[in-house]
């Protein structure tokens, strides 16, 4: 994969977690020279209070604007159910099967191997960083890695009727419960996986993400994972965000020199 990632790691557990580890190198220089938002609270020595409270918009609601890195960079890209204790992980014997499938052939057939892009939830994990733009009819997420967005539309809109094109990332609509925004997408194309290890997802893939801001610098994602092809009961994962003041989106193209492809060769 490209070399245009941000962060160093030392981690390794099959070929398509190396080959995406390959892909790690150390930070590069940005195109854009660092600019804080000056609305951000600062502290007495000028840097941005990442414990202030978090600003509002125009229209009361929390302000979830900014750049955002996983707190734990890949802790629940490898692993989305690194939280859970042996056992609670409610897969079905077809989930098994097919997990045991992957991690016997070292994940060669990750889509991230061949430049596909992640589906939701394992892009909300992926260590490149991403910008959250928020407005009154959508939140905006712009990912850095494939160059890629996704839309979670906030304007009143229903979800797309059932026999709706799939999508990489499928269709997201979103509303506010109190002080924490709630997202819910469907429709995702059944090609993607939820983490690197190997976990399914299939076309009926239903997830609830729930963003709270308690602070400037800490975002915290409630991910509810509901997909009966897989899984027995719904279940969820809890993912930490932390907050990059002045970090701008740099420009990632996975097609271009893409050498790794060719080494998956599992078993």
């Amino acid at each position: 994969m490209p070399s245009t990632c941000r962060l160093t790691t030392r981690l390794a557990a099959g070929a398509a977690v190396a080959a995406f580890l390959a892909g790690i190198a150390p930070a590069v220089h940005a195109q854009w020279p660092v600019r804080v938002d000056k609305r951000l609270p600062q502290t007495a020595d000028g840097k941005v209070d990442m414990n202030a409270r978090p600003l509002r918009t125009a229209d009361g609601k929390v302000d979830l604007s900014g750049f955002w890195m996983p707190t734990e960079i890949v802790r629940h890209l490898l692993r989305l159910d690194a939280d859970l204790k042996p056992g609670e992980l409610p897969l079905n014997a077809r989930g098994e099967a097919l997990l045991k499938e992957r991690i016997d052939w070292n994940g060669k057939d990750h889509p991230g191997a061949r430049c596909l892009p992640s589906g939701i939830p394992e892009k909300l994990s992926i260590p490149d960083g991403l910008k959250l733009v928020q407005t009154p009819e959508a939140m905006l997420f712009l990912f850095e890695s494939r160059t890629i967005y996704r839309q979670v539309f906030t304007d009143g809109r229903p979800m797309p009727p059932e026999d709706v094109q799939p999508t990489w990332m499928g269709y997201s609509v979103g509303h506010w419960d109190g002080d924490t925004f709630v997202a819910e997408t469907r429709y995702q194309n059944g090609l993607t996986w939820l983490d690197m290890r190997g976990l399914p997802a299939g076309e009926k893939l239903r997830v609830v993400e729930r963003y709270t801001r308690p602070s400037v610098g800490r975002m915290q994602i409630e991910v509810t994972i509901d997909d009966s092809e897989y899984y027995t009961r719904p279940w969820k994962a809890n993912l930490n965000w932390t907050l990059q003041p002045g970090w701008e989106l740099i420009e990632s193209i996975c097609e271009e020199n893409n050498k790794d492809w060719k080494h998956m060769v599992g078993k």
